[in-house]
């Protein structure tokens, strides 16, 4: 490995305070830290703790007063309406500014959290950046998430305003929001102040004695200055799926997060001030957060944002096409895009119309990058296809071929190098580390770096509990995998209930409380199965109640939409089996590791304790994904 990477990797292991020191060098402070580690707390840690900021004064401000206020901040192209914006920074400046001031005229200040549920269009990343001006905690929901999902995040958020808009758009199909929000607001107990609803032309919302009209709002308002926080003040509150019950609220600080930010993106994904950067997530999801909004504005860089999918809207060449149409430098996207694309366009006979001469690198993230996605990629992009691996909680890559400091030779299978500052380690059962080539349970030993979280919404236990207890010392990913002898990480899936569709983690927990309770349904297990384009989907496997004769068809049909209404079409909940029984132990828990494992073809002895092993016989060819 070259001699920029070791050395960024050592210090920073050995001498965290003085490494990150040096990086909050790369952010603007009111105050600057004078201490950088507060481990008073631990396992709660709280870095630079003494120091003052402002998140958005650090994505705009201080690139206007620089003299790059005419520089390109964002650019949205919506292949969906066929419309391309953009706004310079001092463009952006002046947006949010305004909005900022609108959302202070409802009552928004310091503290006051404030939810978000919109399509990805500009005026999501305006209100991201609005709230970090005044000061009050965002909490971006996902649009395809349904009104109970909603509902419970604006319950554990209470937020003062929410903003959202009329519609969103799938494809050629318009999702009306507005309904949706408001059953949300009836499910929910707590009750907003008001909402302000974005107008878009697909659709008119109506609108309530609440609801404000954002071009009415934005009329009149005032641009407001940035309000100083404390580093450790949460910029964000981003909920991620898990086990069922109280969602799981992932804080993210205003001073950890934008040092994490500044320093990444050079030297992770090698992006420099000039580049063209396009992660083609949502915002509704942490590599929105993370790399569509606060790292390429704290950089100064231009950001993409495309509203839309890679084939079907409008076709398979769309992401080339906006490659060249911009000028992008590096793309980061999910391994399912670039199988949808290449299962239309096998030869790349679109990528070849294309001058992609701007393209240095394809990332991927969000699921398993699999050897021949990797292949094919490489083969027709002809630039390095980087792997890279992460979560919700740690809001940037632990592991990756750093491209800023030493490209390193890459490994299909695998997300590369451990970034500098995760001390990344596979143990065993027991907390013990495992030898190189060994599978284990991959942990980050404490402290976490700056960026990541530093606890849950409101539950500083549940966060030790979730997260900390399993391994004392460390944080637990729920991911599996092993190290091999070059120091490289292989990530071979979740040990939990979590399963990645479309790089979406998704709880299969949560969705077989919803299928549990159909009314023939005694018992059931929800397993995620390999998907060509998706990587996984989730399965159902439910056992009838005694008596109960019912048609699969309409079985699964009914199951398929009590799980769409509770959770959301992001569930992709398709295939709902009828099978006799599930595989137990003999104290009647449900074998759903087991059933993981042959789902992933990695299928581990059957258990001694199995009530039934002929069970497993009957849900082989179905769990590996055989109809």
């Amino acid at each position: 490995m070259g001699t920029a990477y070791d050395d960024a990797r050592r210090r920073s292991l050995a001498e965290p305070e003085a490494f990150w020191a040096e990086a909050a060098d790369l952010v603007d402070w009111v105050t600057p830290p004078a201490r950088v580690l507060d481990s008073s707390q631990a396992p709660l840690y709280r870095w630079f703790p003494d120091a003052e900021l402002n998140t958005c004064t650090n994505a705009l401000d201080r690139h206007v007063a620089a003299g790059r206020g005419g520089r390109t901040a964002l650019i949205h192209d919506s292949a969906v309406t066929g419309a391309v914006t953009t706004f310079t920074y001092a463009e952006l400046l002046d947006h949010v500014g305004r909005f900022a001031g609108a959302l202070r005229s409802l009552g928004v200040g310091k503290g006051d959290r404030v939810v978000i549920y919109m399509p990805l269009v500009p005026e999501a990343v305006i209100a991201m950046l609005a709230c970090a001006r005044l000061g009050a905690p965002h909490s971006v929901v996902f649009g395809g998430f349904a009104p109970a999902e909603l509902a419970a995040r604006i319950d554990d958020a209470t937020p003062t305003v929410i903003v959202s808009a009329s519609c969103g758009i799938e494809g050629t199909r318009v999702v009306e929001y507005k309904p949706l929000l408001d059953d949300a607001l009836r499910l929910a107990i707590h009750e907003p102040t008001n909402s302000v609803i974005l107008q878009r032309a697909q659709a008119t919302a109506t609108m309530g004695p609440k609801d404000v009209d954002w071009a009415y709002l934005m009329g009149s308002a005032e641009p407001v200055l940035p309000v100083t926080v404390s580093a450790t003040d949460p910029l964000y509150v981003l909920y991620t799926s898990g086990t069922t019950g109280k969602p799981k609220g992932i804080v993210r600080d205003n001073g950890g997060h934008a040092v994490a930010m500044a320093w990444s993106l050079p030297n992770v994904y090698g992006v420099s001030l000039e580049d063209v950067w396009w992660a083609a997530s949502d915002v509704g999801w942490v590599v929105g957060h993370s790399y569509i909004v606060y790292a390429p504005l704290i950089n100064g860089c231009t950001t993409v944002m495309y509203e839309g999918k890679p084939v079907g809207t409008p076709d398979a060449g769309a992401f080339w096409r906006v490659v060249e149409q911009h000028g992008v430098n590096a793309l980061f996207t999910a391994p399912t895009a670039i199988r949808a694309i290449k299962k239309e366009d096998p030869d790349g006979a679109l990528i070849a119309q294309r001058d992609l001469s701007s393209l240095r690198t394809l990332f991927q993230a969000g699921e398993r990058l699999d050897p021949d996605t990797f292949a094919w990629a490489s083969k027709h992009l002809g630039v390095p296809v980087v792997d890279n691996w992460w979560q919700t909680e740690t809001g940037w890559p632990m592991a990756c071929s750093m491209r800023g400091l030493d490209p390193m030779p890459l490994k299909p299978g695998s997300p590369s190098v451990r970034v500098p500052g995760f001390d990344v380690r596979v143990v065993d059962e027991h907390g013990h580390e495992v030898a190189a080539g060994t599978e284990g349970n991959i942990v980050v030993k404490l402290p976490l770096p700056p960026g990541t979280l530093p606890t849950l919404w409101g539950d500083d236990k549940r966060y030790v509990e979730a997260y900390l207890s399993t391994f004392a010392g460390y944080y637990s990913t729920g991911d599996g995998g092993y190290l091999d002898d070059d120091g490289y990480l292989y990530v071979m899936g979740r040990t939990d209930d979590v399963i990645n569709v479309a790089g979406h983690r998704l709880s299969t927990g949560s969705m077989e409380a919803v299928v549990a309770t159909h009314p023939a349904v005694a018992e059931c297990a929800v397993i995620g199965v390999h998907d060509e384009i998706k990587g996984q989907i989730p399965r159902a496997f439910v056992v009838l109640k005694a008596g109960i004769q019912a048609d699969p068809g309409s079985l699964q049909d009914e199951i398929v939409e009590m799980v769409r209404d509770r959770i959301g079409p992001v569930a992709a909940l398709r295939q709902v089996v009828v099978v006799p029984a599930l595989p137990k132990t003999r104290s009647g828990k449900i074998l759903r590791r087991t059933m993981r494992g042959i789902a992933d073809g990695r299928e581990e002895p059957v258990p001694s304790t199995i009530e039934d092993a002929g069970v497993l016989d009957v849900l082989r060819p179905l769990l590996m994904g055989d109809s």
